[in-house]
């Protein structure tokens, strides 16, 4: 799987990203700073840090989908029921559950083991039937990370491909350039023992001479540069691609202009192309936007598994200001031992803070903040995991798709609340879903500071039907056993 034409560009704009990497907190505050690594150290005794900004963490799709990739080391567990909705219901569906049954060309199923890939995830015992099939099929897809989508897809792009034929015949397209190149690495992983199958990246910085003809088989890019490729420089001749990938479709449309660039894309391959596309979410705007790039697809969706507070222990506790929460919290750290706590603030400026206090407290402690570049954010949440920092504190948008067996205990330091003040019962769920995971009981502890805020509390309690109990000294002994 060749890349070295492209190498040199790679690592002009890796360097780029790793000289603007680092943390963008003015430095004329006394602040708790974060390492390179995303501990904290106390630093001075000022009031703590003062952020670039001092809104709620906005959620940046790109980043968190490119963030959840890096943090997967293997497939997640998953109880999700899949969904197939196909073309013709009345063909039989043919559902795998070994890499065998598919009849891969014996180097495509070494790359598969190779990767640590056993038996088909859900996803893929579905999918991958559909994706091989002669004659190809087209297929909208959603899926998680974690869940063996890239894998998949990859298999598919690769299983195309005529070796013989030096243009390219699978196209990928992606919404960033970082996204790109994981799924870049994922086909150079699997392709590692089918070397005559040589790939190249459409992404930023990689410039090539005008008039020239691509003769790698496999192309994945970002749709811009793919559409230039296509219709400006004619590098890439779109009627002989086999198959076509569109991939976090979601993420796609939330990028200014990608939609009607991949729109455009689309238009020019031939209608006996195969079309795939993938999206974790499926909002109106996305079933819009897929249905134009796929014809006559079949559907695969996951039912949602449902997330549920049944062995979550929740507590409220009762203080007037900041501080007197952050006293009452250093008080529950010094009644009963914590394995790992998530704590969640509502600003950027708050967690620095309260990372900072607790740091100076003897904490080890962790923050992670939007400020962060992803890779950074990666390292700190790899730590986390690992135990080495047993305190994280960090803004809503920045812990979805953590899933970390010691937490034992999550902390809402400020309660969720949507952009009117109403309470964001969604993100209270997927905050406290952080601890209970894997079967275990957990423990969900909540700062009420006014009546705005036991207001906010009360409203939760209504809508999910589970009273939350304040918390007083009778219930240490019972919050020990699930907190260690």
């Amino acid at each position: 799987m060749a890349t070295d034409s492209w190498a040199r560009a790679v690592d002009e704009q890796e360097a780029a990203a790793d000289s603007i990497s680092t943390l963008q907190i003015s430095e004329k505050e006394d602040k708790a700073k974060p390492e390179e690594n995303g501990t904290v150290k106390a630093d001075g005794q000022g009031d703590g840090p003062v952020a670039k900004t001092e809104e709620e963490d906005k959620e940046d799709k790109a980043a968190q989908s490119l963030l959840n990739k890096l943090i997967r080391n293997n497939l997640v567990n998953t109880n999700n029921q899949v969904e197939v909705l196909q073309r013709d219901p009345n063909s039989p569906l043919y559902s795998v559950k070994s890499f065998e049954e598919l009849r891969l060309k014996p180097q495509l199923l070494q790359g598969v083991y190779a990767m640590g890939f056993n038996r088909p995830s859900k996803i893929q015992e579905n999918a991958l039937p559909m994706m091989l099939a002669e004659p190809p099929q087209n297929l909208i897809a959603q899926s998680q990370s974690g869940t063996g989508k890239t894998a998949a897809f990859v298999l598919a792009m690769l299983s195309r491909v005529d070796p013989a034929n030096r243009w390219p015949q699978s196209l990928c397209v992606s919404p960033t350039y970082e996204l790109a190149l994981q799924t870049g690495k994922v086909i150079e992983q699997m392709g590692k023992f089918y070397p005559e199958v040589k790939l190249i990246y459409g992404i930023r910085g990689n410039k090539l001479d005008r008039g020239v003809k691509i003769q790698e088989q496999i192309v994945i890019g970002t749709p811009g540069t793919i559409l230039d490729w296509c219709l400006k420089f004619k590098f890439i001749d779109p009627k002989k691609i086999k198959v076509f990938v569109l991939d976090e479709a979601d993420v796609m449309i939330a990028t200014q202009g990608h939609q009607d660039q991949s729109i455009r894309i689309q238009r020019m391959l031939s209608k006996s192309c195969q079309m795939l596309l993938f999206s974790a979410t499926f909002e109106e705007s996305v079933w819009n936007f897929a249905k134009r790039i796929v014809p006559d697809p079949n559907i695969i969706k996951l039912k949602r598994e449902e997330e549920t507070l049944d062995t979550i222990k929740q507590y409220y506790v009762s203080c007037c200001s900041k501080e007197e929460k952050f006293q009452a919290l250093c008080n529950i750290y010094g009644a009963i031992t914590i394995a790992q706590a998530m704590i969640f603030c509502h600003t950027r400026k708050t967690a620095g803070w309260l990372a900072g206090e607790l740091s100076r407290e003897g904490h080890q402690v962790a923050l992670l903040s939007g400020e962060m570049a992803v890779e950074q954010r990666a390292a700190v949440i790899d730590r986390f995991r690992d135990g080495k920092e047993k305190v994280l504190v960090t803004t809503n948008v920045c812990a979805r798709g953590i899933d970390v067996e010691q937490v034992s205990v999550v902390i809402n330091f400020d309660l969720p609340v949507d952009k009117d003040g109403n309470p964001d019962n969604e993100t209270y769920l997927h905050r406290i879903g952080r601890t209970g995971r894997f079967g275990k009981r957990g423990l969900a502890i909540n700062m009420v500071d006014s009546k705005s805020s036991m207001n906010i509390l009360n409203r939760i309690q209504e809508h999910f039907k589970k009273k939350i109990e304040k918390l007083d000294t009778d219930d240490l002994d019972e919050i020990e056993k699930i907190a260690n």
